[in-house]
This record gives structure tokens, C-alpha cells and sequence, in this order.
């Protein structure tokens, strides 16, 4: 039995938005990465409209850790009971329930009850404030429900390569070689603490201007699956979340590479970064070519990069 102390709370909070739209920012967890800063990644891995089983990455405490989460949704009561074992502290989840009432038509009700353990150095204190600015994010974001669709912009780009899946992703992988292979990227530093778990910075030059734009990133990378997922932690001034994937998918003659990109928007930045009378159309647009271009770029030169090794070997 585990010695840990369990931390059992109740919170509410008053939202200004439809209590449906409220569930449904609960119940789509695979986008939790684009709403709530701490979340890294979401991979569904069971489904069947009522039970879903997650793997999930989140960055605590300056630490990328990973768990695994049953959920059951009842959205006819607008409920969902969770149980979620963070991998570095087995025997020990968090389980709890969230419910959303309507006040109203446009306003709502939320209730987080949840047990949590303590982990090692946690005090009850930090664990409230966690879950405190994790209702805020959830108000927030909800509170902006009328123009989440304008805010919210995904996209992908590809390229597909003549040569072996492995060569494409090695160039992906090393990130910190970029500044010398892709002309937009002027410095890089990259750590991996865990394998398969980087921590990023990149100095881009953005086109458009010649400033250097900073970004920080977590990259988890699944070689075996040809895939990179990452999340922005330090994002540009237009862009309040990024998350994107790099995905390999082979065929008879290669491999199709992607590029995927979900992004939203920061409103309240689009007239600073694109001048007065700048609308979010205008920011969807900039955004759109500003980061397809840097990722046709980087596309392109994975293919060079594995055809011309090919080429060498013949």
C-alpha cells in the first residue's frame, strides 16, 4: 500500500459560457495541449464514446513527466470521472470527477472534486494553486467560445521522399544540427534528460521583418513510429499556443513526410504585430505562411538530405 498523503479538494468556479461548451472543452482531450500551457501531448489510445484510456505528457515543476488515465464521459449529465497514475509515482492516482451545470444560457458551473497524492517535495499549498491555474486556463479559454473557431488555426504541409523513413527522421531528430543545415534557424540548443524527451530553444530570422524570433519547445520523438510531437512553451507574440507534429508515413517508393501545425491565435496581440485595423483573418493568414514556409523549407531539405545519401550509396 502506498505511504504517500492523499490531498482531497473541491473547487468551483463561475464560467461565462454555455455549459455545453464548457463539457465539451473537458471531454476533447486530445486537444488539451492547445488549451492548458502545462500540457505537452494527449494520445488517445481506447475509445468507445462513453470510456477513453489517455497517455499524457505535461511539464511539472520544470520536469516532462508522463501518465496514464481512464476517463468515463457522461455527457448527457455533463460529468466526467477521471483516475489518472502519474509513471513515476505508480500506486499512487489521482482520481476525481468534474460536472458542469448550466446558470443560464450563457453561463455555467464548474465543480472539480479530485484525491490527489502528494508527490515528493509537493506541499498542499502548490497543489491547490495547480489546480487554481488550471481552472483559470479552463475559464479563460472557455469564456472566448464565440471566436475559438477564428482563433483556433490547423493546418499541415508535406513532401514526400524517394529514400528510407530512417534517413528522414534522423534529420528530424537532430535538431541541434539545424542551424547549420536550414538557412532560417541561426542558433539551436537541445537537451534530452530521458530518451526520446528534448527540450529545445531555436533562433529563427523571421522573413517578413529580419528579426530574430526565440521560441522554446518540448520535442517527444517515437522513432519507431515515425513521428515527433512537440508543444511550444515559448511562443512568438501573435501565438498563444503551438503544437505540432513531424509524421512519417511510407509507402512503395519512400515516404510521405508531414508536417502538422495547431495553433491559437492571441488576440490581443494582432493589432501590436500587424498594425492597426489588423483583423484575426489578417493573423490567420500571417500565421499560415509565416509557419508553412519555415516548415517547406525544413520538408525540403529532409528530402535533400535522404535522397542525396541515397544517391551516394548507389
Amino acid at each position: 500500500m502506498s505511504s504517500q498523503r492523499m490531498h482531497s479538494t473541491r473547487h468551483t468556479v463561475s464560467v461565462a459560457a454555455p455549459a455545453g461548451v464548457v463539457y465539451g472543452l473537458l471531454a476533447d482531450s486530445p486537444r488539451w495541449p492547445v488549451f492548458l500551457p502545462s500540457h505537452v501531448h494527449v494520445e488517445r489510445t481506447r475509445f468507445d464514446g462513453h470510456e477513453e484510456h489517455l497517455r499524457v505528457w505535461d511539464v511539472h515543476a520544470d520536469h516532462v513527466r508522463s501518465s496514464v488515465a481512464r476517463r468515463v464521459l457522461r455527457p448527457q449529465l455533463r460529468s466526467i470521472d477521471f483516475e489518472q497514475e502519474d509513471t513515476f509515482l505508480p500506486g499512487a492516482p489521482t482520481s476525481g470527477t468534474w460536472t458542469v451545470e448550466a446558470e443560464g444560457e450563457e453561463r455555467s458551473l464548474v465543480t472539480l472534486r479530485h484525491d490527489r497524492p502528494s508527490g515528493p517535495g509537493e506541499s498542499p499549498d502548490a497543489l491547490e494553486a495547480d489546480v487554481r491555474a488550471q481552472l483559470a486556463v479552463l475559464r479563460e479559454t472557455a469564456e472566448h467560445w464565440e471566436k475559438l473557431d477564428e482563433l483556433l488555426l490547423s493546418f499541415e504541409d508535406s513532401v514526400h521522399v524517394e529514400g528510407p523513413l530512417e534517413l528522414v527522421y534522423d534529420f528530424l531528430y537532430r535538431i541541434e544540427d539545424w542551424v547549420e543545415l536550414i538557412p532560417h534557424v541561426e542558433w539551436a540548443g537541445v537537451t534530452e534528460d530521458q530518451p526520446g524527451v528534448q527540450v529545445a530553444a531555436l533562433d529563427t530570422c523571421a522573413t517578413e521583418t529580419g528579426e530574430t524570433v526565440t521560441t522554446e519547445s518540448v520535442r517527444l520523438c517515437f522513432p519507431h513510429a515515425g513521428r515527433i510531437v512537440y508543444k511550444e512553451t515559448v511562443t512568438p507574440e501573435l501565438i498563444a499556443a503551438h503544437i505540432g507534429e513531424w509524421y512519417l508515413d511510407p509507402d512503395e517508393s519512400g515516404v510521405r513526410v508531414v508536417s502538422a501545425h495547431h495553433v491559437m491565435l492571441r488576440e490581443e496581440a494582432v493589432a501590436a504585430v500587424l498594425g492597426e485595423g489588423a483583423l484575426l483573418v489578417d493573423a490567420r493568414r500571417y500565421v499560415r505562411e509565416w509557419l508553412g514556409r519555415a516548415s517547406t523549407e525544413a520538408l525540403a531539405l529532409a528530402k535533400w538530405h535522404a535522397e542525396s545519401a541515397v544517391r551516394r550509396l548507389r
